[in-house]
């Protein structure tokens, strides 16, 4: 199996043959997605280099409060707010439709719980869908480690 931009899938293997070690030993909820997100980029690179279609990740939109700067290049952000409910993760333009999706990932095994999906999301949604977007939800189900 491939993805869109023709990346094989590989199966998330543990380290020494299937022994978990202490690095998985620990859960982690920070970065939860990025490994969907780095693959949704790379297949909307492929789409935007073949001329399929143009989407990006939108930024969260944030109030950035209180900033430190004790080098001119490494500035450090302390406070930061969010200034608006996000909507959805992912737009663009597919074939002169507007396309919009979120992209959400899982540990259950066969299912999804609909309240990770907040209102706002979904009256956003329902919005786009209504001006004939194409509107969905990309959930990848991955194995717990």
């Amino acid at each position: 199996m491939n993805y869109p931009n023709g990346k094989p899938y590989r199966k998330n293997s543990a380290i020494d043959g299937g022994k978990k070690t202490a690095a998985f030993s620990n859960i982690e909820y920070g970065g939860r997605g990025m490994s969907l997100e780095k693959d949704i980029e790379h297949s909307n690179a492929f789409y935007l280099k073949s001329d399929i279609a143009v989407i990006h990740k939108k930024p969260t939109p944030v109030q950035i409060v209180n900033v430190n700067y004790p080098k001119r290049s490494k500035a450090v952000i302390n406070e930061a707010y969010f200034r608006t409910p996000s909507t959805t993760d992912y737009n663009g333009v597919y074939q002169g439709y507007y396309i919009d999706f979120e992209a959400k990932e899982t540990k259950n095994k066969t299912s999804f719980p609909l309240n990770n999906i907040h209102d706002h999301q979904v009256e956003h949604m329902k919005n786009a869908y209504q001006q004939k977007g194409i509107v969905f939800l990309m959930i990848r189900f991955k194995n717990a480690r």
